[in-house]
């Protein structure tokens, strides 16, 4: 039961600067504000990054794709509105690569966040909730730097207590 808590407590806290409103988001990657144009921000490499962007790979959903996503105003909540082709990917075997955010302390993690670029610091969530995937393992993958791919079960979440839009569950990790 702690366990869960803790769990609980780590997704809670990397989650919580996915909780800016989706607004803001977007006047802050407004154009006119001076920012990257609204769903090109996931991604994007930076040129001071130490670490290196994503290959392309024709056997991943691309990020392009999950970051596609509006949003909208119902009952004082910001909800997601996905458009076809994420929701085509709903209840089938996808695959993702991305970069892993541990939820938990430890070398192999079964419950973690798979991020579209790599984390800057450990307090810096790099992109809102389109740019994170929550992964649930069958068996420990063994935390790195590098980028990874799993597969397994995907979900696009509507409606997420977390504020998630993505989870795979039953993943394993892929070379």
């Amino acid at each position: 039961m702690k366990q869960t808590a803790t769990r609980r407590t780590a997704l809670i806290a990397a989650l919580s600067a996915c909780a800016m409103p989706a607004l803001v988001l977007a006047q802050l990657s407004s154009p006119i504000a001076g920012g990257v144009p609204a769903g090109t921000g996931a991604g994007v490499h930076s040129p001071n990054s130490p670490f290196a962007p994503l290959q392309e790979r024709a056997d991943v959903v691309p990020w392009s794709v999950l970051t596609d996503v509006k949003t909208k105003v119902e009952k004082n909540r910001m909800l997601p509105v996905f458009p076809a082709p994420v929701m085509a990917l709903h209840q089938k075997s996808q695959r993702v690569q991305g970069f892993m955010m541990p939820l938990e302390p430890g070398e192999k993690q079964k419950h973690f966040l798979i991020s579209s670029v790599p984390l800057t610091c450990s307090f810096c969530v790099p992109g809102g909730p389109e740019s994170m995937v929550e992964v649930k393992t069958k068996t420990p993958v063994k935390y790195t730097l590098e980028p990874v791919v799993v597969e397994g079960q995907f979900a696009v979440l509507k409606d997420d207590p977390y504020g998630l839009y993505y989870r795979i569950s039953d993943a394993i990790a892929v070379k």
